[in-house]
């Protein structure tokens, strides 16, 4: 079979002429599935995973698409518009385009917080042919008239899982509210949960779907189990574990911001050193954590999803899920935060009652089961239609069940 090559797949001369200086010669699974409908003007859903080269998969169709339309932007206009989650992540894309891009004789503006706006101001100004922006300052600048976005023709969603995560939702509806109806439009997420889901069908039209899911979806040196317990006997069960000096730098993952602050807080009153990151914090405080959690001041990190990916963070010994979340895929990148360059890590895994189908879709996905802490409560009790009518020898069975659970 032929190899799939980026000449291949009809990309402008100077975009192969950047890709070949670079020594980027085949592209990966997620660039040769989306690079082709993304050149045919369709929408497209892409399901991928950080590292699997998705930054490339739209990057390099909307920079032909745009040198090959020969168009202006028009006065504080914008052609093609790519919103990202966070400061880093909109300065990575912008850079990617600018190295892709070399060659072509377009402008490109990346809108973040934390900086002043007025080069950002003057960026804008004569218009842009590709803006990378966080969506909150990009309502900065389109609430103070600097920035319009009826020529939008292209636009980017990348990473809307960690976009929503972060309580993003509202500022993508505006921001898409805003944008011509006749666009085209992409979505990476790198799971799809329901609140994706419904945006992508709200967003994207007719579109191509593409999944790149990789064949080895766990880190063979992570040792994973799981305690079966009950939803009380959580904070205690952490507390104990934490005793444990071998817990050196641990990070602690939960559903919900609101869950992140009270376990921060029943650490803190337990004596340990901990910080919660999460979407409701500000940049400033986010980086502040993750510095105190570098540098060892904290000795723990409570983290929502925001932290599955992108964290790196060397020489974490324990991940812990306190609470298990509700896709499978997303386990996996928790996981990853430990057992980096090449070392052992400890992933360890809290379990209700209400968690166990939540448990048996990670050990489908991984393909090997935990190691379990509490087999008792592994098995769900069965349950009845009607308490009243259900049989008193029946009941004693499910008694001793809740009896174990909460042990």
């Amino acid at each position: 079979m032929t190899e799939t090559t980026f000449s291949g797949l009809g990309l402008a001369a100077p975009i192969l002429t950047a890709l070949d200086s670079g020594r980027y010669h085949s592209p990966t699974p997620i660039q040769a599935g989306a690079i082709p409908p993304l050149l045919a003007g369709r929408d497209l859903l892409g399901i991928a995973q950080t590292g699997t080269g998705k930054t490339a998969a739209f990057a390099l169709p909307l920079l032909h698409l745009l040198s090959e339309a020969r168009e202006r932007p028009s006065r504080q206009g914008v052609r093609a518009l790519v919103l990202a989650p966070t400061r880093e992540l909109a300065v990575q894309i912008f850079e990617s385009f600018a190295a892709y891009g070399r060659n072509l004789k377009l402008r490109r503006a990346v809108l973040v917080g934390g900086v002043a706006q007025g080069p950002q101001r003057s960026a804008l100004a004569q218009g842009v042919d590709i803006l990378v922006a966080t969506p909150g300052r990009l309502l900065d600048h389109m609430e103070q008239g600097n920035v319009h976005l009826q020529s939008v023709r292209h636009l980017v969603l990348d990473e809307a899982d960690r976009m929503l995560d972060m309580g993003f939702i509202r500022d993508v509806r505006k921001i898409v509210a805003a944008l011509p109806k006749g666009r085209q439009s992409v979505l990476f997420s790198a799971t799809m949960p329901a609140d994706v889901g419904t945006l992508a069908r709200d967003m994207l039209k007719d579109p191509v779907r593409i999944e790149v899911t990789p064949k080895v979806v766990t880190v063979e040196r992570i040792h994973q189990r799981v305690h079966h317990v009950a939803q009380g006997g959580k904070p205690a069960l952490l507390v104990g574990l934490l005793g444990d000096p071998a817990y050196r730098r641990v990070i602690v993952f939960t559903r919900t911001k609101r869950g992140a602050n009270r376990v921060a807080e029943t650490l803190g009153k337990a004596g340990i050193a901990a910080d919660a990151i999460h979407g409701n914090k500000s940049q400033n405080a986010r980086q502040g954590a993750l510095e105190r959690f570098r540098n060892g001041k904290a000795r723990v990190l409570v983290a929502t999803d925001i932290a599955a990916r992108g964290l790196h963070v060397s020489e974490v010994s324990h991940v812990i899920n306190y609470e298990l979340p509700s896709e499978p895929e997303t386990y996996v990148h928790r996981i990853g935060r430990t057992a980096r360059a090449g070392a052992a890590g400890e992933a360890i895994s809290f379990c209700d009652a209400g968690e166990l189908g939540a448990l048996r879709d990670i050990e489908r996905l991984t393909g090997r089961s935990m190691e379990a802490v509490g087999e008792a409560a592994k098995a769900p009790p069965r349950a009845a239609k009607s308490p009243v009518k259900t049989p008193a020898r029946a009941g004693r069975p499910r008694r001793r069940f809740h009896r174990a659970a909460a042990a």
